[in-house]
């Protein structure tokens, strides 16, 4: 057995003292910790109106089969668009409402839908019109009906907001294109110094960028009462936005967008797209969609980051941005932008420890859908595959591994809401969430190594009693707390999930009784 060295322990996380009522308001507010469900529209489900609606494909497009996979075809010259972004599979908001049941018996809370504006290309990132839902996908009442719904199971929706740029054929941009000195024109940036004559989005010449410093444009956005982001909150019923390419929005217009949100819907959500360090961005938003984190738990899991290393960083992540920050934000392993996490981590083993530190680490779990089932996919556009419903069974190891994480999040309130403390470790990460309340205390520990670590773990929680016994929720191994300690023997890539069971020393007696 070894004993931790303080050499390499996580730096201290000084947490302040939490107000009093700050759980409660947690507890209180959709937020923070609810499980994130993400949908690519023409993916997700098979149209049952496929037929009414051919026409919405013409050439250049092509609507292809549900059973075929999606490739890399080269470029359209004439379009300025890779073949892969003009290829549809006619997935829409009617085939989504069809598949609610399945979302909502997942246990999923917020379900975030990838833009559904009016645009040329399958993702959408490229809009002709904010105010109007794509007709691929359906109407704004559709959409309207969507939210309803969801509110009636108990669910919220959120939307991707892409305010940094519009598409190329957005009539807005043709205007302005068109006429130099008409009264659009200083609503996107001109100049000979641009690649395609004008600033567009890392110069995509799909992507003319929004001009930011007009406040016209910001009115158009988000500051004027009928603004976009205002729009779809009050008058659709949306509940929050995830804005694209947050960082290059900028922290000033970001908090003022953030400002506008909050005025309209006091409890609505405005997550930024963030691959940047998190820190100072969550000075501007609600919370960042935390690709991070996601990077270093699948760095932990290759081998690249010790596990001593991994906890520093967590420690001093959550040291720089402040817990509420964090559990507010959407913890992401995959998306549409990066390989499915199955394909990033072949080992069915791995992913499991993955999957179960994004839903024990701070914030709300993003599951991109499919993955849950195991689906494949390396980078764009083989990630964003047709839903294979076919792996539906109650015989997916994947769903079922899954399944078990969401009801764990469900029974326990501070995998959602709780504070989070790095323990120090060598060998193991280790860390404790905890609320106001002694007995919901979580201690979570990965051995991600290929060999088996019996070490003993210091607990930094004073309420947690000495000869505390501690029960493993996934695999009912127990431990005891001794003097603060606890001893973690924990095979080859292995995790453990303790909570206290309170047996106390008899029948009534609890050791839990003034903490």
């Amino acid at each position: 057995m070894t004993t931790v060295s303080t050499r390499n322990s996580p730096t201290p996380n000084a947490q302040p003292a939490v107000m009093p009522g700050a759980f409660d308001a947690r507890r209180n507010d959709w937020r923070f910790g609810g499980v994130v469900y993400q949908v690519f529209l023409d993916r997700f489900a098979p149209s049952r109106r496929i037929e009414g609606k051919r026409h919405l494909y013409a050439a250049p497009r092509t609507l292809r089969p549900w059973e075929e996979l999606p490739a890399a075809r080269g470029h359209n010259a004439d379009e300025r668009n890779a073949h892969a972004e003009l290829d549809f599979w006619g997935g829409d908001l009617d085939s989504l409402a069809q598949r609610l049941d399945y979302v909502h018996t997942l246990g999923i809370d917020v379900l975030y839908l990838n833009p559904v504006f009016e645009a040329f290309t399958n993702h959408k990132y490229d809009a002709s019109d904010f105010r109007r839902v794509d007709p691929q996908f359906g109407t704004v009442e559709e959409l309207k009906s969507l939210a309803g719904e969801l509110h009636r199971r108990g669910m919220k929706l959120m939307l991707d907001g892409v305010f940094n740029h519009m598409g190329r054929r957005a009539p807005l941009f043709q205007r302005a294109l068109a006429d130099p000195s008409g009264p659009e024109r200083d609503f996107f940036t001109f100049g000979e110094e641009y690649r395609n004559g004008y600033l567009a989005w890392r110069n995509v010449p799909n992507l003319p960028e929004l001009n930011l410093e007009n406040s016209e444009v910001r009115e158009f956005l988000w500051s004027g009462e009928n603004s976009i982001v205002r729009w779809y909150l009050r008058e659709v019923g949306i509940d929050g936005w995830r804005l694209d390419v947050a960082p290059d929005i900028g922290f000033a217009y970001l908090k003022e967008l953030t400002a506008a949100a909050h005025e309209t819907r006091s409890d609505s959500a405005i997550i930024g797209e963030c691959w940047n360090y998190p820190e100072d961005w969550l000075r501007s938003v609600d919370g960042i969609l935390n690709l991070h984190t996601g990077n270093l738990i699948v760095e932990l899991l290759k081998g690249r980051m010790a596990p001593a290393a991994f906890g520093r960083v967590v420690d001093r992540l959550i040291a720089d941005c402040g817990i509420e920050g964090l559990l507010r934000s959407h913890l992401v392993l995959d998306n549409h932008d990066t390989p499915r996490i199955t394909t990033i981590l072949p080992s069915a083993e791995d992913r499991h420890i993955a999957a179960f530190l994004q839903f024990t680490l701070p914030g709300s779990p993003v599951i991109y859908y499919g993955s849950e089932l195991g689906m494949e996919g390396g980078a764009d556009p083989t990630n964003r595959a047709p839903m294979r419903w076919d792996l539906l069974s109650d015989d997916n190891a994947e769903l079922a591994h899954m399944r078990r994480l969401i009801a764990l999040r469900k029974e326990n309130p501070a995998l959602a809401i709780g504070d989070c403390r790095v323990l120090d470790a060598t060998q193991l990460v280790a860390f404790i969430r905890r609320t106001d309340r002694a007995r919901e205390t979580m201690i979570a520990v990965v051995n991600p190594t290929n060999a088996p670590v019996d070490e003993i773990v210091p607990i930094r929680e004073s309420r947690l009693m000495d000869a505390a016994p501690m029960e493993c929720l996934l695999t009912g191994n127990h431990a005891v707390i001794r003097s603060g300690l606890i001893e973690c023997k924990l095979p080859p890539r292995s995790v453990r999930l303790f909570r206290t069971v309170d047996r106390g020393a008899g029948p009534g007696y609890s050791m839990f009784k003034r903490v």
